[in-house]
């Protein structure tokens, strides 16, 4: 059975970097994708409201009948995926952590990790990797100025510059060799990242890892679409040219088609 879209959604434009890696994957799959742009970021929010957006981006879904929800959050992912498999009809797979990938890559085994506050204080990658390796060094390092400014579509210059040496220049000084990219929205400021950190450092984006993780969900389910052109509906809770410019700039020459959503209507009263 291959009938119904893929739900994808992220607390504002960075999940279209999943997004990127599951129509390359997956191109015969239709795909809706949602940012909650409105309101991102989310990693300095209470637990307990970026559980609650989560459920109402999960209730959307439920009414456009999706057959499967990607988290293409870390954030959300950490706090909320495991609770939310028990109350949706669809599987939901959640942002794979990176950590086998950054454990082949690794030669000192001292692993950076930067993500959002939410994220690192979930402590979801650091105890990924000491499990698979309990011999490996985690240095995590919570970035909370990074989603903001990608946010405004500041990936270069002054102020961002400024926020990555505060933040990986510790790491660097850590003798890291390996950094994962625990945000989607990191791997847009790639380049920024590699020139502070040095050649030296690999940086790991989790998201082929999850794309690869959804396709074999799919597949185990009879559920993966194997013929015929995939679509992509990219929906926004904020002014819809921002968020073009940007899905633009990312995701090429895809094709898509655009729509604003008013979470609201999928508020509990």
């Amino acid at each position: 059975m291959t009938d119904g879209a893929v739900g994808v959604f992220d607390s504002g434009i960075g999940g279209l970097t999943v997004i990127k890696e599951l129509t390359r994957l997956m191109p015969h799959e239709n795909f809706i994708y949602f940012g909650d742009t409105a309101r991102a970021p989310y990693g300095s929010r209470p637990p307990a409201q970026i559980i609650d957006f989560m459920h109402q981006t999960l209730r959307y879904f439920a009414a456009r009948q999706v057959k499967m929800a990607v988290f293409a959050c870390n954030t959300m992912t950490a706090l909320g995926l495991e609770a939310a498999r028990r109350y949706y009809p669809f599987p939901l797979v959640g942002m794979n952590t990176g950590a086998r990938v950054a454990l082949k890559t690794t030669r000192n085994k001292n692993i950076g990790v930067i993500a959002t506050q939410a994220t690192v204080a979930s402590g979801k990658h650091g105890k990924t990797l000491k499990v698979l390796d309990p011999g490996v060094a985690v240095y995590p390092q919570a970035c909370p100025k990074f989603v903001p400014l990608i946010e405004q579509g500041i990936w270069e210059g002054g102020p961002i510059r400024e926020a990555a040496c505060e933040y990986l220049v510790p790491l660097k000084e850590a003798e890291i060799d390996t950094l994962i990219l625990g945000c989607t929205h990191y791997p847009l400021i790639s380049p920024l990242i590699s020139r502070i950190l040095g050649p030296s450092v690999a940086l790991v984006d989790p998201a082929s890892e999850t794309a690869q993780d959804a396709r074999r969900v799919l597949a185990g389910l009879g559920s993966l679409a194997g013929v015929g052109s995939g679509s992509v509906r990219l929906c926004f809770s904020a002014r819809l040219g921002k968020a073009e410019l940007f899905a633009n700039n990312i995701l090429g020459v895809l094709p898509a088609e655009f729509e604003y959503v008013d979470m609201q209507d999928y508020a509990l009263p």
